[in-house]
């Protein structure tokens, strides 16, 4: 089980531990890439120290940020003034991961739509996944979806079928370092895109993993179950052990028919069905690694982590 970008136990100490330094695009244009580089090596640097305490706390499975390096299309990675030392630190994570038996992940926001029927729509995805790519690369981790970078397609645009054809001729044009790596993620609204559909539309066509997102399949489950659909992804994987993501509804864990139902919670209240299955978890819930550690204390109380 891991969690996502942030760790709220060192976000919240003093000095601030976090990846997320970033600036307006008017600060960026003030003070340009210098400034740009001094943030991403800063974001790099913590980034290890994150990883290192996920390791001393037993976690093995970390997505890191999509946001190392600020406003990152504006400039090649190779210009920043840091790049050297930026390098020499990703290589380092890369090879501490290794020896500790990390899996690192990423996952690229929703403005990444390879479906869109807008050309520059497209051509902004690839720059913003080629980037993920290169980051990933740089830390020597390997080209598989075992290192996943992962995204929901996109709209659905009137046209379901026609929407998923141009995502499968749009990932042609992705670079080794993006499409060796790529995984789709299904929907959490009735009219977009449902296990079922990523399957018949996207893998059986370029093959790639599909990531089953529990919360999402109860809002867009297709003519499938829970059990069903959570198997058929799992089929997709081939030998990597697959990646699933898990949360619950606020809505429910707070009893408020205010929030939006497929918000997260903040914790995991429920048993999570692995139905017998192997399977890496990524706890979307917003408490971030204390909410993996409170299901750990509640679960298996002899292997809690104490923080």
């Amino acid at each position: 089980m891991g969690y996502a970008c942030i760790n709220e136990t060192l976000a919240n100490q003093k000095p601030k531990v976090y990846t997320g330094r970033s600036m307006i695009k008017r600060t960026f244009l003030e003070k340009g890439i210098e400034y740009a580089s001094d943030l991403g090596l800063q974001n790099c640097k913590d980034l290890f120290t994150i990883i290192r305490w996920n390791n001393e706390h037993d976690f093995k499975f970390f997505r890191i940020t999509s946001n190392l390096f600020p406003w990152s299309s504006e400039y090649k990675l190779s210009d920043l003034p840091d790049y050297t030392e930026i390098c020499n630190i990703l290589s380092d994570i890369g090879t501490y991961v290794t020896d500790n038996d990390i899996r690192i992940t990423s996952h690229p926001g929703p403005f990444n739509v390879l479906t869109s029927p807008h050309p520059h729509v497209v051509d902004n995805c690839i720059v913003d996944l080629s980037i993920h790519g290169e980051v990933f690369d740089l830390m020597g981790l390997s080209r598989t979806p075992y290192n996943k970078i992962n995204i929901h397609i996109g709209g659905v645009y009137g046209d379901k079928i026609s929407a998923m054809d141009r995502f499968c001729k749009s990932f042609q044009r992705l670079p080794e370092s993006v499409k060796s790596r790529l995984t789709v993620e299904n929907d959490d609204k009735a009219t977009m895109y449902s296990v079922q559909d990523l399957y018949n539309g996207v893998y059986k066509v370029i093959g790639i993993p599909i990531v089953f997102d529990y919360h999402h399949h109860a809002f867009c489950p297709g003519e499938l179950s829970e059990q069903e659909a959570l198997e058929l992804s799992m089929t997709t994987w081939g030998d990597i052990v697959p990646v699933v993501h898990y949360s619950e509804s606020r809505q429910r864990e707070y009893e408020d028919p205010k929030i939006r139902p497929q918000a997260h919670s903040d914790y995991i209240i429920d048993d999570i069905r692995t139905y017998g299955h192997k399977l890496d978890i990524v706890v979307e819930a917003k408490a971030k690694e204390m909410a993996v550690c409170n299901w750990r204390h509640k679960k298996r109380p002899s292997s809690a982590v104490k923080i």
